[in-house]
């Protein structure tokens, strides 16, 4: 099977790399430039371009090539799919592509989320732009033929990145160097809504179990752990693969949002609300696909990643200092009253 993947060297593309050329997929990845933290593997063929910014040489260097199946990692517009329809029209036996669980109505009016929940977020633009995306693709697809499929992952996670929601995702070491040195990690609301990692080499076996079925093509799939954990749960089990005392703070996420924009998208429309995944569909295309890595394992996994080289051990400066205004603001602003006796 010929598998061409745009992107293939983030934090969930280079756990589905790894296991493609591990069963003898023919996978070429295409990039603008080899990435440090997930190095392409060495049996897939690489090529390089920017797809962005040169759609006419990406063109010129696929034009006599085709593939029996097309991900790309890294298309976020409908600016994107038009390009990706010019590009793959006739030359592709299944294209895939990557949306988000973000574009999962907000708020919901159901806690179990499956496939045919309402996809609507007011509150983020970049699921916004997947729900377009997904509709343009639909559209070729019931008028063209166009063989889509549609994934959506919610957050995952591997060995090299700590997906909390307050965390700097460049500099995913940085929570954990607060956790070590006693600081105070803020956790959004009072952390009892409910959420779900999922391990990038557990979503990877799903994930490939779509290729090339032509029973999946309109088809829309959401890959996710079934482990369900508040927000509390999930900080405090870092704290305990740490081995050091918790010291959360709960901030209102609306209080957040004030404070920093950013925080309205990522929190609001996302991580602040309970979501609960309907795994029955991917499970019943894909029955090998069992997540097998719970958050308690995934993060000393985690850990040890870190600990193994100083060099991947970096801060986000910036992000650790807002924190602690954050925090100092809060606090200032809502004082704990202070024990009388």
């Amino acid at each position: 099977m010929k598998v061409l993947f745009i992107g293939g060297t983030g934090l969930i593309s280079s756990a589905c790399s790894e296991l493609a050329v591990q069963r003898g997929i023919q996978l070429t990845i295409l990039n603008r430039a080899q990435s440090r933290r997930y190095p392409p593997p060495a049996a897939a063929e690489l090529l390089t371009a920017d797809v962005h910014a040169n759609p006419a040489g990406l063109a010129a260097l696929l034009a006599e090539r085709d593939f029996d199946v097309v991900v790309d990692w890294i298309a976020y517009t409908p600016q994107d799919i038009e390009r990706d329809l010019t590009l793959f029209t006739g030359k592709t036996g299944q294209f895939i592509f990557i949306s988000s669980a973000s574009a999962y109505q907000k708020p919901l009016v159901h806690y179990m989320i499956s496939e045919e929940t309402p996809l609507e977020n007011p509150y983020w633009q970049y699921s916004r732009d997947k729900i377009a995306c997904e509709t343009r693709l639909m559209e070729a697809f019931h008028r063209d033929g166009f063989p889509v499929t549609i994934v959506r992952p919610s957050l995952t996670y591997g060995p090299s990145n700590l997906t909390l929601c307050t965390n700097s995702w460049q500099h995913p070491y940085t929570i954990i160097a607060r956790m070590r040195a006693g600081k105070p990690v803020i956790v959004p609301g009072d952390g009892t809504s409910l959420w779900v990692c999922t391990w990038n080499g557990d979503f990877a076996v799903g994930f490939l179990g779509l290729f090339g079925r032509p029973d999946t093509l309109g088809e829309v799939f959401h890959i996710t752990s079934g482990e369900v954990l508040t927000w509390n749960q999930l900080y405090t089990q870092v704290y305990s693969a740490l081995r050091v005392t918790p010291n959360i703070v709960h901030i209102p996420s609306d209080w957040l949002a004030a404070w920093d924009a950013e925080y309205t998208g990522s929190l609001i429309g996302d991580k602040s609300n309970s979501v609960v995944f309907d795994n029955s569909k991917i499970k019943r295309f894909v029955p090998e696909f069992d997540c097998q890595v719970p958050w308690s394992e995934g993060v000393k996994r985690v850990i040890a990643w870190f600990d193994a080289d100083a060099s991947r051990r970096t801060i986000d400066a910036e992000s650790d200092q807002q924190w602690d205004a954050i925090i100092t603001a809060y606090a200032r602003a809502f004082p704990v009253p202070k024990k009388s006796g």
